[in-house]
């Protein structure tokens, strides 16, 4: 895994089947992000059987087919969905079309598991939440930053176990290495990728509700700016938001296009969490100018001060636990409500946004 590429970040766990071979068969369709990697990495890991590939690039395909040389290209979507045996099928289109692609897999008794951002409008999110109310299938949402980093993970377990009593406040940076030239089209279109808070936004508002266990909140204030990035005229490169849970705690993020080619990895993503008994800070990717390595979380409470080395300790157990809620109809990974709940807030924020730096210079952005 490469860490200075984001775009194709690709976290490896430890081997924890639920299943056993051939109870979850999964095919992929759509190869056009690379998280697609991720996804696949913890399904078989949690002991899916990845079978099948369609991608309508047969670039794409022969790339992916190599890491992945037992699988059967398939020679259309149609193939895939109507193939009775496969269970689930994951996804990283265009994120326009997740949704989409989503309501048709349901639609051919299949479980669906799709790269953040799920959708782009909240007529989608409806879309999706009445299609899996009427077929009582799956929708899962790779929230990556969150469910794929074992010190996110951890941080989780430490809250649930009251280490810093109740949430009260988080704050979120999200920052992403640019490298515009490796980036497809889509990537700069808002109306394709959502804009900056739908986008890469969604990660952050989705740990938001986990930490503090909130079921929902409201956006107070959000802000777009394209700062860098006038080539793209619609492209944003800078974004953050303020949030107000129905619980009482509130959030603030940050996320960007902004990280140096200086630093050891593709983005410096942290979460800073606030409990009534102590505080929590995650560093995701990197302990900048200290140490290279992931997954550092440092905990202060009435006990003292700790720091946390967490890579290879705390596993992905996200993947075996959705593979089972698949199979048994169970919400143990994660809940609709909180699943639809995130993507619907990411897109809020995105809509309600004042733009501070419009591309276009002769555009005054507040009056």
């Amino acid at each position: 895994m490469d860490k200075s590429d984001g775009m194709n970040y690709a976290p490896k766990g430890n081997v924890n089947k639920v299943v056993g071979k051939g109870e979850f068969p999964f095919a992929v369709i759509g190869l056009d992000h690379g998280h697609i990697h991720g996804m696949c990495n913890g399904l078989i890991e949690a002991g899916g059987e990845l079978v099948s590939v369609y991608d309508p690039d047969p670039k794409k395909v022969k790339g992916f087919a190599e890491k992945h040389p037992k699988l059967k290209i398939a020679s259309s979507e149609e193939e895939i969905l109507e193939d009775s045996s496969i269970k689930l099928v994951a996804s990283a289109n265009v994120p326009s079309e997740r949704g989409p692609l989503g309501l048709k897999v349901l639609d051919h008794g299949k479980h669906y598991f799709t790269d953040k951002p799920a959708f782009v409008k909240k007529e989608q999110v409806e879309k999706a939440k009445q299609k899996v109310a009427e077929t009582g299938l799956k929708w899962g949402i790779y929230y990556s930053e969150r469910l794929h980093v074992e010190s996110a993970i951890f941080a989780g377990q430490l809250i649930e176990e009251g280490a810093i009593g109740r949430v009260v406040q988080v704050i979120g940076t999200g920052p992403h290495l640019a490298r515009f030239n490796s980036r497809p089209d889509w990537f700069f279109d808002p109306d394709s990728y959502g804009g900056i808070l739908c986008d890469i936004g969604s990660h952050q508002i989705e740990q938001f509700l986990h930490y503090t266990g909130a079921k929902d909140a409201k956006v107070l204030h959000s802000k777009v700016a394209n700062y860098n990035s006038k080539q793209y005229p619609k492209f944003e490169d800078y974004g953050d938001a303020t949030l107000l849970a129905d619980n009482g705690a509130t959030f603030y993020f940050r996320v960007d296009w902004f990280t140096p080619d200086g630093l050891g990895t593709w983005g410096d993503g942290r979460a800073l969490i606030l409990g009534t008994d102590g505080y929590i800070e995650v560093r995701k990717y990197i302990d900048i100018g200290r140490d290279s390595s992931s997954n550092h979380l440092y905990l202060v409470n009435h006990e003292g001060e700790k720091h946390f080395e967490l890579s290879g300790k705390v596993g992905f157990p996200f993947f075996g636990e959705f593979i089972l809620d698949c199979l048994n109809g169970t919400e143990n990974a994660m809940t609709q409500e909180h699943t639809f709940k995130a993507a619907t807030l990411c897109i809020e924020a995105q809509e309600q946004a004042i733009n501070v730096e419009p591309a276009d210079s002769s555009v005054t952005p507040l009056k």
